[in-house]
């Protein structure tokens, strides 16, 4: 475990040794510096997870000192010392962001305990930070994998969106992705921290429905006991995924549409609106025009939700981003049931191109995992396709143009293929994985792969020869 590090700012040289002293008694990796200049410099060099500065410096002062840290290094604490204890000056101390103060002369042991609550207090933003840092990897949009035209289409549009507090409409066959961006889309934005609610409105039976969206409370009707919370409450603040909002009975969506646009609520069997600030993300993959048209969906609600409307593309029309996806389902789910011995040839990535993906993404991750699970040798063949999924190594289908070459040879040629490519993009990976027609994540794997290095690609010019002297 890394010892913490504190720096003491103190400009009387005999306390700041006294400090020093008291301060690595305690077990503490302590460094000084006599004025604020010299207190920059360190931190500029080295990371401190706390600061301790006296207010009263020569040239820039202690609270100008802290006003700099909190500025450039937010996530350093600060503990302010001053031999002049007012209210008004321990008032600016903390407006400023000190995490507190300290008045001469100092007491070991108040000083100890004010250092250790600082220490906790930076481990427990540092934990947030870690936390957040972690779900933006896990939800972000670089998490829903392609390339193609059509998905970066949708992404940017998505990404723009995500700053604001528009209502959004998520369109897409099942299986494409719609919840994935619905989360992308709310830990994109200002809301992240606060809920975010799925409510499958095609999954709850509609006598149910009402009362999971907006709670009841005791006595609303028979068995109800207690008061009960509903979805968009407990939303409250962050984002509700309304998701398949097309099955969605047309005596609720009049509630949706004042939700929509009162931002109120009123519970089952309550008589005073509840006000609500939620952010509505629906989704569909029914035409809800043509509900519309049939009368089976509010026109005036249809207008509300897709204020802002985007479509996931299926998964036929974006093959391009198949070899990626195959890639990135066969490691995660050979690890997890522990088969890392098992490979799948490039050679075989033309038949899952070639399959319509009726179920887009989800079916595509499902078929892998088949294939995972029941593969018995150490290496995927074209039978085990054919076993487990028929679908994909079906000799009806039309059989992918692939070279006689057996796999070894097909993966020496990729190796040469790769090579050139970098060799001509100058070992740009972008211009290569463009010149491949691959991404570039997936030209980093193969890189890996075929351990690749760089002198193999490396193009070196003779260097000029200095002229001689008298020519």
């Amino acid at each position: 475990m890394r010892t913490p590090r504190i720096l003491i700012v103190e400009d009387d040289l005999n306390l700041q040794r006294v400090l020093e002293a008291q301060v690595e008694r305690m077990g503490y990796d302590v460094s000084t510096a006599g004025d604020a200049s010299h207190a920059r410099e360190a931190l500029e060099k080295d990371p401190y997870d706390l600061v301790i500065t006296d207010l009263n410096l020569p040239g820039i002062s202690g609270l100008e000192l802290l006003e700099a840290i909190r500025a450039d290094y937010p996530g350093t604490m600060v503990i302010l010392i001053t031999a002049y204890g007012t209210v008004q000056t321990a008032v600016q101390a903390m407006k400023a962001g000190a995490y507190d103060y300290l008045t001469k002369p100092l007491h070991p042991f108040e000083l100890k305990t004010l250092i250790n609550r600082a220490l906790e207090r930076a481990e427990l933003i540092e934990e947030v930070q870690s936390l957040r840092s972690s779900v933006d990897r896990k939800y972000g949009f670089e998490n829903i994998v392609g390339s193609s035209e059509p998905l970066l289409r949708v992404l940017e549009a998505a990404g723009h969106v995500a700053a604001t507090d528009a209502t959004v409409l998520i369109q897409g066959e099942s299986g494409t992705g719609k919840e994935l961006l619905a989360k992308a889309i709310h830990f994109n934005s200002p809301r992240r921290d606060r809920p975010f609610v799925v409510i499958n409105c095609g999954a709850i039976p509609k006598e149910l429905l009402e009362s999971e969206l907006f709670g009841y409370i005791r006595g609303a009707f028979t068995g109800a006991m207690t008061h009960k919370k509903g979805k968009v409450e407990a939303a409250d603040g962050g984002t509700l995924l309304l998701d398949e909002i097309g099955e969605m009975p047309l005596e609720l969506q009049v509630r949706i549409l004042r939700l929509v646009q009162e931002h109120e609520i009123e519970k089952i069997g309550g008589s005073q609106p509840i006000k609500v600030n939620v952010r509505i993300i629906a989704a569909t993959h029914r035409d809800l025009e043509q509900l519309v048209a049939r009368g089976e969906f509010r026109e005036d609600l249809y207008y509300r939700l897709s204020v802002i409307p985007l479509t996931l593309p299926p998964l036929r029309e974006r093959a391009s981003d198949i070899p990626e996806l195959v890639e990135q389902f066969f490691d995660r789910i050979k690890q997890i049931h522990k088969k890392e011995h098992l490979s799948l040839p490039a050679s075989l990535i033309p038949y899952f191109q070639q399959h319509k993906w009726p179920g887009n993404v989800r079916e595509l991750e499902n078929t892998i995992s088949r294939i995972v699970l029941m593969t018995k040798g150490d290496r995927v063949t074209l039978s085990d396709l054919e076993e487990w999924a028929p679908s994909i190594g079906s000799p009806q289908l039309t059989q992918p143009e692939l070279p006689s070459e057996d796999d070894a040879g097909l993966m020496a040629i990729e190796r040469v293929a790769i090579i050139s490519a970098l060799r001509k993009s100058g070992g740009n990976q972008s211009k290569a994985a463009r010149y491949l027609k691959i991404t570039r994540k997936v030209l980093i794997n193969r890189i890996a792969k075929y351990d690749i290095h760089k002198d193999e690609f490396q193009v070196f010019t003779a260097s000029p020869q200095p002229a001689r002297a008298g020519m």
